[in-house]
């Protein structure tokens, strides 16, 4: 069983694998981060122009690649030919974009490696196609599925019955208030460390939801989660947080 909560323990979480030092979402983040010890990978979806799903947060290739223009102008072909690596750092030429389907055979051999998916795109195409991946592979019980838009996360739990990640209200692109709106479709909650205390976490606890931290990378913003009652981090660099989590006895 893959569990998404444990307690006394704090579960940590790579942020694209460790983005501040791999080239994000490739394959050398993602092993890096499963080597260190994370309990889960965040990572994230966009649609190419041929229906193909791909792992890039941004909507265009211009930050992260040798390429430029908007994901959802190419084809899977296209993005196939650019180098995901060069541009974070010479030595790690030759990393490509994966498609979907190659991360799910990466992280399928880690049994008890977590998954947080988040869905980039406004299209409800991303989430089936997504869905469909994923239970080929039987890791959609590995999953949560998160998104900025609040009409990603509900459907997601109204019609698939997965776990979601939401934002707080403020966070969200739009939101549905009310006992049957965006919170109630929530497993989790993910917090900017600025947005972390105690009371906070005390409310989303009360409604059921879990909270979780995202980017507590200095061993100070750490502990300042621990002490408010955060479950999980999601970090750019998880050395810290998995130093001072295993220093205290919150993680092995």
């Amino acid at each position: 069983m893959n569990k998404f909560f444990t307690p006394n323990k704090v579960l940590i979480a790579g942020h694209r694998g460790i983005k501040a030092l791999y080239p994000e979402n490739t394959s050398v983040s993602f092993l890096a981060a499963i080597e260190a010890g994370v309990d889960m990978i965040e990572t994230d979806l966009r649609l190419t122009k041929d229906g193909n799903i791909v792992i890039i947060h941004d909507s265009t290739v211009d930050r992260t690649t040798d390429g430029s223009g908007a994901v959802s102008e190419k084809s899977l072909a296209e993005i196939k030919q650019l180098d995901a690596g060069i541009k974070f750092d010479p030595k790690f030429k030759g990393e490509q974009i994966l498609t979907l389907e190659e991360f799910c055979k990466l992280v399928l051999p880690h049994e008890s490696l977590l998954l947080n998916i988040e869905i980039k795109d406004d299209n409800k195409e991303v989430v089936d196609k997504a869905m469909q991946c994923l239970q080929r592979f039987a890791l959609t019980g590995r999953c949560v599925f998160a998104s900025f838009l609040s009409e990603m996360v509900a459907y997601a739990h109204n019609v698939y019955g997965v776990r979601t990640q939401g934002f707080s209200k403020q966070k969200f692109h739009s939101f549905t208030d009310g006992i049957n709106g965006t919170y109630s479709k929530m497993y989790a909650v993910g917090l900017g460390v600025s947005e972390v205390t105690v009371d906070t976490v005390r409310m989303f606890k009360n409604m059921g939801i879990r909270p979780w931290a995202w980017c507590p990378d200095t061993e100070e913003d750490v502990r300042y989660c621990i002490a408010c009652g955060i479950e999980l981090m999601t970090c750019n660099d998880v050395g810290a947080a998995l130093k001072v989590c295993r220093e205290l006895g919150l993680h092995e």
